[in-house]
């Protein structure tokens, strides 16, 4: 039986956004204080590529805060990235953990397509 999920994501595991930032070959995330334009924040912060300012990823609350100015100073598309990623590898944390199998398979659009095999 097949079944299509849609997620929204939050970040909450620090071990799912370190993978997801290897996948996408960043730097690992680092807890610290960071300014943004205006603000202040304080969580796991990720540089991404071209960006003025890193995301700021709150485990407790699963946001997410940065500041690219509507695109002007980072494209958007690099957190969309980070965010699929995260989920990714996330879900199949989650499947290894209760004994699942887990296939992965990139689609032309750019989504990736998940597979978790119950056993029997």
């Amino acid at each position: 039986m097949s079944h299509i999920v849609h997620i929204q994501t939050e970040i909450r595991d620090s071990i799912a956004l370190s993978a997801a930032c290897t996948r996408l070959e960043l730097s690992p995330p680092v807890a610290r204080t960071v300014r943004l334009f205006n603000a202040e924040a304080t969580g796991l912060a990720v540089d991404l590529p071209g960006w003025r300012y890193p995301v700021v990823c709150q485990l407790e609350t699963g946001q997410v805060h940065y500041d690219n100015f509507e695109g002007r100073w980072g494209d958007q598309r690099h957190l969309d990235r980070l965010a699929q990623y995260y989920a990714v590898e996330k879900t199949r944390i989650e499947a290894r953990r209760q004994g699942y199998s887990v296939t992965e398979r990139q689609l032309d659009d750019g989504s990736i397509r998940l597979q978790v095999q119950v056993s029997a």
